[in-house]
């Protein structure tokens, strides 16, 4: 295909993840007794994380991309009425959970690492948080539903169904491991948006076709 500017914007899912990995991999080197296993990813990025610059410079793109992404993606799909009208509402819902997510976090990034919830900076860390998971969930169960109907895009649906599928091994194991495995349960929920992000990249870059 005859691929154009925004076309190539779809590329910038795929460097949104792999600065994201970097940045999950390569951060706990600087921050010593992080325990990867049993924390979560945002303690990297906590304001009295030793690891907060370190972290902050290799997801540098990630903070950019990932909404550049989104947003090219559902302004393709808007311009060119890609799938059904249920799929777009789907397309736009996880945008503006993408935006939510890249302005949340940085406006309300937890205060201290690995401590309780108790400051209002931290709370609202936390309302980001289920906002951004429930139109995670939500956005994700349309673009299923509609991938599935007659003249849907089922690919497209089989990948919202294994993220979706992440986010639940997060939420639920968050809840059924012990303390010590934390940190891997919640990467599954962390990494599904990211993940599906990249994919949805790959297919604006084919043109949805």
């Amino acid at each position: 295909m005859d691929r154009k500017l925004i076309n190539l914007a779809g590329l910038t899912g795929i460097i949104a993840l792999i600065s994201y990995t970097m940045a999950v991999i390569i951060a706990p080197s600087a921050f010593p007794g992080y325990d990867w296993m049993a924390q979560a990813v945002s303690d990297l990025s906590a304001e009295t994380a030793p690891s907060r610059l370190l972290w902050n410079q290799l997801s540098a793109a990630y903070n950019v991309c990932s909404p550049v992404c989104v947003m090219c993606i559902s302004i393709f799909v808007s311009d060119k009425k890609t799938g059904t009208k249920l799929f777009r509402l789907g397309i736009y819902l996880f945008t503006i959970m993408n935006w939510i997510s890249a302005i949340g976090y940085r406006m309300f990034s937890l205060s201290d690492s690995g401590k309780e919830i108790g400051t209002f900076q931290e709370k609202m860390h936390i309302v980001i948080t289920i906002v951004v998971v429930l139109l995670s969930i939500a956005s994700l169960i349309i673009l299923i539903v509609s991938g599935f109907k007659k003249n849907g895009m089922k690919n497209i649906a089989i990948w919202a169904a294994v993220a979706l599928g992440m986010m639940f091994v997060g939420a639920i194991g968050k809840n059924v491991v012990s303390p010590d495995y934390f940190g891997i349960v919640e990467r599954f929920s962390v990494f599904a948006a990211v993940g599906f992000n990249a994919v949805l990249g790959l297919y604006l870059f084919n043109g949805f076709e």
